[in-house]
């Protein structure tokens, strides 16, 4: 045990993770020059295209120092804040924390959040100055902040280049020589926290864990904690570039197992592993629930697939805990389901994940967040679809989630990062000046105003040098609304919204001129409304095509003409109570963008 070092690595999003751990992978040799790619961990086409990590990876290296053979344990973690739950599971698993900070950029809002959640769990820190061969390096600057963030040692700071491959003998010094091994009881009960699991077509699913007393034996019989299953562990063993299955697992050390399981509700990621003739006593205090942020509808675009979406889904929330759904119908989509997601990015990737993993096309409906309804009883419902909303009349006050949100960008874009916050709601509670040049601005605002596109607002006004950073305090009474749509008269509850009163108006007439634009002209009249409750706040009307009926008849009596114009009349308007108006895909995704 004393030569296992188990640790991760934290950053805000794209200050050189993955190159850095690399780098890491190469200097120990866990991976042949000839087999190393760029972002070697990121196994996910996804998460290549985009240059972000999506997904943690544990990974097992060797390492010889000094003469003596140390195991070196490294889970990556992603940076963006919609992962977050990613990072506290690796952070429960380690005793140390790489906090990668970029020379050219500085400390960023989601640098401090991940740093707070390893202090929380007593990690050892070692601050990395990445980048440093980047002509726009501020090495000196931005070892004051590091040094007033976490209060260490100007010299403990290591200068590196993940690109270059500078400091990283450094940085394997120092996970030996400042992070603590393991501690646990080798002859204790078993004691293990499983922190991820994948699925394998083949295998079934796969756990992995790390073991904080006992060990793990090959064909042990184990239970657990949390869902009260047993199994044999058929395999066990660790997790190098592949696994390699092992005899034993022992305390300290990270490793997967594989014992059949083929349903995904049987493994919790945070659940606790023991043995079923020897249990221990407590299960692992490792981090908490996943709580969803932003909710919307995910439906199969053809019907038919829907017990396909369902196992897809379930496969899919194995490898994101994160990810959290039920079953819900709708009149205009039929059947579906309502998912929880981390934050926007987070539910684009799994609705790009379905269709490539699994070959799912679906339809996204609104993304909106949970209110708390209070009727005229003062008994709450929790209303996580806007079709769930109760009548006006019926309703005594709806409150909606807020959070604290952390800006941290440079002096000379305060002023617009300001007005945009207060466009959204904001009430600006600090600012605090971290260096001469660089300001933390902190908001408290409605979640529901920072789903849709404030991010993508924020990157416009501050020139992308803006870091965003959030955490949910509690919730408020505001004065919201249900918008409807009315598509040909009927309601199409994918697109009703809930929202604030004075913002009805203008998201109700944007929402029509969108449709107007985007559903296809039919035989009759379409007229588009936005209403709340009975009253009308917004209208389009999609003209009808006009079929020249009169074609036919050359010369000929007035009369003649009029009798097939007013045939037409009838049966357009027969035609448009019975019509039926297709809403294509593209719309539903309009809302999204609705801001653009």
């Amino acid at each position: 045990m004393d030569h296992i070092r188990n640790f991760c690595i934290i950053a805000h999003i794209d200050h050189g993770k993955s190159t850095l751990a690399d780098r890491l992978l190469q200097l120990t040799g866990t991976v042949s020059d000839r087999d190393l790619q760029e972002q070697t961990l990121d196994d996910m086409d996804l998460e290549r295209e985009r240059g972000i990590t999506i997904k943690s990876h544990a990974i097992q290296m060797n390492y010889n120092h000094e003469g003596k053979d140390y195991v070196l344990n490294l889970i990556d973690t992603p940076g963006h804040v919609d992962f977050s739950y990613e990072v506290s599971r690796s952070i429960a698993a380690c005793e140390g924390a790489l906090l990668i900070v970029d020379a050219s950029q500085g400390i960023q809002a989601q640098t401090i959040s991940n740093l707070y959640l390893a202090l929380d769990h007593d990690l050892v820190i070692i601050p990395v100055l990445n980048k440093m061969d980047l002509p726009g390096a501020m090495p000196e600057e931005v070892k004051d902040q590091i040094e007033e963030l976490i209060l260490c040692e100007r010299d403990e700071i290591i200068p590196a280049s993940g690109k270059t491959g500078l400091g990283v003998d450094s940085i394997l010094s120092a996970i030996i020589n400042r992070i603590p091994a393991p501690t646990g009881t080798p002859e204790a009960p078993l004691k293990a926290l499983i922190f991820d699991s994948v699925f394998n077509p083949f295998r079934g699913i796969i756990a992995y864990f790390r073991v904080f007393d006992g060990e793990l034996n090959k064909g042990d019989h184990v239970k657990f904690i949390n869902t009260k299953k047993d199994y044999h562990a058929d395999e066990i063993g660790v997790l190098r570039m592949k696994q390699e299955p092992r005899k034993t697992v022992k305390t300290g050390d990270v490793g997967y197992i594989i014992s059949g399981i083929k349903e995904a509700r049987e493994v919790k990621v945070g659940d606790t592993i023991t043995l079923v003739d020897r249990p221990t006593t407590t299960a692992v205090r490792g981090f908490e629930d996943v709580k969803p942020m932003v909710f919307a509808g995910i439906y199969p675009v053809d019907t038919d697939d829907f017990e396909e979406l369902r196992e897809s889904m379930g496969k899919l929330q194995l490898n994101d805990a994160s990810l959290v759904f039920e079953p819900e119908s709708s009149s205009a989509l039929g059947f579906g389901f309502r998912c929880g997601f981390l934050g926007m990015l987070h539910m684009e990737i799994i609705q790009e994940r379905l269709e490539r993993e699994f070959d799912m096309t679906v339809i996204t409906t609104v993304p909106n967040v949970s209110y708390f309804c209070y009727d005229k009883k003062d008994e709450m419902t929790v209303v996580n679809n806007p079709s769930d909303l109760p009548e006006p009349n019926h309703i005594d006050r709806v409150e909606e989630p807020f959070i604290l949100a952390q800006v941290i960008t440079s002096a000379d874009y305060v002023g617009a990062i300001m007005t945009l916050c207060i466009e959204k709601r904001g009430i600006l509670k600090n600012q605090v000046y971290l260096t001469s040049n660089r300001v933390e601005l902190t908001f408290e605002m409605p979640l529901a105003e920072v789903v849709f596109d404030f991010y993508d607002k924020l990157k416009t006004v501050s020139r992308g040098y803006a870091s965003f950073d959030y955490h949910p305090i509690e919730y408020r009474a505001s004065t919201l609304v249900k918008l409807d749509i009315l598509i040909n008269g009927k309601v199409v509850d994918a697109l009703s919204a809930v929202i604030h009163r004075d913002k009805a108006y203008e998201y109700g007439k944007k929402i029509v001129e969108k449709l107007k634009d985007l559903i296809p002209r039919q035989q009759f009249e379409i007229p588009l409304q936005a209403a709340i409750g009975a009253k009308i706040i917004a209208r389009e009307t999609i003209r009808a095509l006009r079929k020249d009926v009169t074609a036919k008849c050359y010369g000929g009596d007035i009369s003649r003409k009029r009798k097939l114009l007013e045939k037409q009349k009838k049966g357009k308007k027969r035609m448009r109570q019975v019509g039926n108006v297709e809403i294509p895909q593209s719309a539903f995704m309009a809302v999204l963008k609705i801001n653009d």
